[in-house]
């Protein structure tokens, strides 16, 4: 057995500079991969590529014919080439990807092991180590996550290279290199699928004539959900809003809502006003309401006795618009509100939301199903987009005919790489599209009244209640219209290296991990219950298994995502707080011991472990979770040599700022 090189990761590392990148890469947006799809508590490219790279390269204290001045001064040559990889520009530099590959090779002359991350979740650590040329190996129990992988680390490699077969698109004008002609068709069939539910929905979406003739695009129909009044002075329904504001920006005028109520008629209607202050307060806070008309209070209790008895209605408050002169704030009309008589479609998902109130708590209020989160013109739309996949499949065969790609009907899932398998591939990313818009087009959606756009459903690890809520056009050039979820989409495949094929697979982190040896483990497991991947995941995966079950059989086998196996401390799941502790940290302990078996002797394994540190009255800091954790790493049999604070989460998150 050759005498053991500690490897740079466990003497020293340029943290600061690796910490300033992996917090400025959270502002970091067009091309970004984590925008190809959304997940949950995902790592930042920057630590994961510098962690990869220092558990690879050995640290010069390995070589004892250097002295301490030569080490150091060897070590500060490895620190340049770090803080050169780590930079965000540099993600796809030729020069500087090849300068830290000459380093892994120098240290495994042989050939670097696999990197694999049984916990792939969003990707983010296979993905840099396919960035770095290595063979990147991935699983996660949860068919959501795979499938992102699968987008990510499978499906660019094989068409690496090849021009794009969309006839509109100008194949003479580049090189087309890694995946730039994969992203070019997802953007060309894209425009056409935009196109054609322009055309056959475009009447659900009517334009605004302004004061002067001009004709407005709507960017967004404003609505509160409402209530009946208890108060037997009021008999018909009141709203329900966080907030009258429509636009709140340094150096303009306010622009809000006022609810005019008419209490000889006993009915609300709504009227634009600029300049100044709303004249009411908002009449919903923390599950508890208060009728406007009347001032009487409406308990939580009440409020969802109402939701789950299908009482509970909407009321359209406001149109947002846009034209020659930027955006623009009008009072509803009857062609705004023939909305509401809008049916809803017969192919929605069917599904029931699993229980999960620490983060899914929806179904109080009687939204139960996964199809009840939106409106109906909402579910028109999302029907209406993803039944076009089927005709884009069929036109990306038929202009895939002359490109010189095999000719054969294995689909990509089975290993192909001709007509068939880049049909599936562009239908892939554009079911990732949809599922964009799914996240934009729901009736959990805020106004944001600083930016004057629409916001997403997952502005943290939840699906909380919204009661006044904005929905998207998608036929718009604002934020949330389809095609700038197919511009975000195209970007993030021009980014993704393409390079070597990773595999991505769907299993529990233990069988991941015990079907494969002598790889290195570089991993981010689950907190506790931090995020309720599974439970939250359904919300796209109801979707997807819509629109991809035939392209990705194995991956939507099941109704819903997996739950009886995921690794989180579930207490809903477990019956108690206690056995839910207990299922996570016998896993994890099992998790370990797989590790220990498969883990490669000559290089360390490394994970990531998020943590809140909590601050006792004596001063102490303590986190009974990271204590625990560590001791599961000692129970298997393995060592910790080295322990490094990343902050991988920005400041001013939304849990952060409360």
């Amino acid at each position: 057995m050759t005498e053991y090189k500690p490897k740079l990761i466990e003497v020293a590392l340029p943290l600061a500079a690796i910490n300033k990148e992996a917090a400025r890469e959270k502002s970091i947006r067009h091309g970004h991969p984590s925008t190809l799809h959304l997940w949950w508590a995902r790592r930042p490219l920057a630590a994961a590529r510098a962690v990869i790279w220092a558990s690879l390269v050995d640290d010069p204290s390995a070589d004892d014919t250097l002295s301490t001045a030569e080490q150091e001064t060897e070590r500060q040559r490895l620190f340049e080439i770090l803080k050169r990889l780590v930079k965000w520009e540099n993600s796809n530099n030729p020069e500087v990807l090849a300068e830290a590959r000459v380093e892994i090779n120098r240290c495994f002359p042989d050939g670097p092991p696999p990197i694999l991350d049984p916990f792939g979740g969003g990707g983010a650590i296979p993905l840099e180590a396919q960035r770095l040329g290595l063979e990147a190996l991935s699983g996660d129990l949860n068919p959501v996550a795979v499938l992102i992988q699968k987008a990510m680390l499978e499906i660019p490699p094989r068409f690496a290279g090849r021009r794009p077969v969309h006839p509109d698109i100008d194949k003479d004008l580049t090189t087309w290199s890694g995946a730039q002609g994969l992203a070019a068709d997802v953007e060309a069939y894209g425009k056409w699928i935009r196109d054609e539910a322009e055309r056959r929905i475009g009447h659900l979406y009517p334009d605004v004539i302004g004061l002067d003739g001009e004709k407005l695009t709507p960017i967004a129909w404003v609505w509160a959900r409402t209530v009946e009044s208890p108060d037997p002075a009021w008999s018909g329904h009141v709203p329900l809003v966080a907030s009258w504001v429509l636009r709140n920006k340094e150096g303009q005028p306010k622009v809000w809502i006022e609810p005019i109520i008419d209490k000889e008629i006993q009915a609300i209607s709504y009227r634009i006003r600029e300049g100044g202050e709303p004249t009411y307060k908002r009449t919903v806070l923390r599950g508890n309401g208060t009728c406007i008309a009347t001032g009487a209070v409406m308990s939580a209790d009440y409020l969802r006795t109402e939701a789950l008895s299908g009482r509970m209605g909407v009321h359209l408050m406001a149109v947002v618009v846009e034209g020659s002169s930027g955006k623009s704030y009008c009072d509803v009309s009857d062609d705004d509100k023939a909305a509401l008589l809008i049916k809803i479609p017969v192919d929605v998902p069917f599904q029931q939301l699993d229980l999960y109130p620490r983060s899914v708590s929806i179904h109080l209020y009687g939204l139960d199903y996964w199809w009840k989160l939106f409106t109906p013109r909402q579910l028109v739309a999302l029907t209406t987009f993803s039944n076009l996949l089927e005709k884009v499949r069929v036109m990306v065969e038929e202009d895939t005919q002359t490109t010189g790609l095999p000719k054969d009907g294995t689909r990509f899932c089975n290993g192909g790489s001709g007509v068939i398998a880049y049909a599936d591939a562009v239908v892939t990313y554009l079911s990732f599209v949809i599922d964009r818009c799914v996240d934009k087009w729901a009736s959990l959606v805020i106004w944001n009244s600083a930016g004057e756009k629409v916001e997403h459903v997952f502005g943290r690890q939840a699906i909380p209640m919204v009661w006044d809520y904005a929905e998207a056009n998608p036929f718009s050039s604002s934020a949330g219209n389809w095609l700038g979820q197919v511009v975000w989409v195209a970007k993030a495949i021009r980014h993704l290296p393409a390079n070597v094929e990773g595999e991505a697979v769907q299993r529990d982190a233990r069988s991941r991990v015990r079907e494969r040896s002598h790889v290195v483990v570089s991993t981010d497991p689950p907190y506790y219950d931090n995020v309720g991947y599974a439970n939250l995941s359904d919300f796209f995966y109801v979707w997807l298994r819509r629109n991809l079950s035939d392209i990705w059989p194995d991956e939507h086998a099941t109704i819903l995502t997996p739950k009886k196996d995921e690794m989180i401390a579930n207490r809903y799941r477990a019956g108690s707080k206690r056995a839910a502790e207990v299922y996570f940290e016998s896993g994890m302990a099992e998790f370990m011991l797989e590790v220990r078996r498969s883990q490669i002797e000559d290089a360390p394994a490394t994970i990531y472990y998020a943590y809140k540190a909590t601050e006792t009255k004596d001063g102490e800091v303590r986190s009974t979770g990271w204590a625990t954790f560590l001791q599961a790493i000692v129970d298997a049999g393995l060592q910790v040599t080295a322990t490094w604070p990343l902050r991988t989460e920005r400041r001013g998150r939304m849990n952060e700022i409360g």
